[in-house]
């Protein structure tokens, strides 16, 4: 059984958020995908996250990473092999498309191949103007309290 939700609601009362719910539905739309190849996602520090794929079968020149915008896309296809006799073949070569969306400020730091691996490092870089900052509260007298003494005077 398939839920589907509607988002109009959401749409019209906020402001600045389509992107959210476009993620939310696209998520929601993609839940019957082909799960190849499996992979992990983990955070190895506070701002840094890595990706690994399992592609066995496939070499370094098999596989393209493309990072554009807030979309990180890993393909991957065989070439023609020549045609043998297989008793049986349980590595899948299959090509495969895996698009994963990254948060704001969230970068590809590098990609290796190691082990049948597929391994991406990712780091959130925020930037300066962007980073919260502390205001320091100043101890002298109210804006108020100084228009009120200059008229007084």
């Amino acid at each position: 059984m398939r839920t589907t939700f509607d988002f109009a609601p959401l749409w019209r009362s906020t402001i600045g958020f389509d992107h959210l719910a476009d993620l939310v539905d696209s998520t929601l739309r993609q839940a019957s995908e082909d799960h190849y190849p499996p992979y992990n996602i983990e955070r190895t520090s506070e701002d840094h996250y890595r990706i690994s794929l399992a592609v066995a079968g496939f070499g370094a020149d098999d596989i393209a990473v493309t990072a554009e915008q807030n979309a990180l896309t890993i393909e991957g296809r065989k070439p023609e092999e020549a045609a043998g006799e297989y008793l049986y073949r349980g590595i899948a070569a299959r090509p495969f498309r895996r698009v994963f969306n990254l948060a704001d400020y969230v970068q590809v730091k590098e990609a290796s191949f190691r082990d049948g691996l597929l391994i991406i490092d990712l780091v959130r870089e925020v930037p300066e103007a962007m980073k919260p900052r502390r205001i320091q509260i100043g101890g002298g007298a109210s804006p108020a309290s100084q228009i009120e003494q200059k008229k007084a005077a």
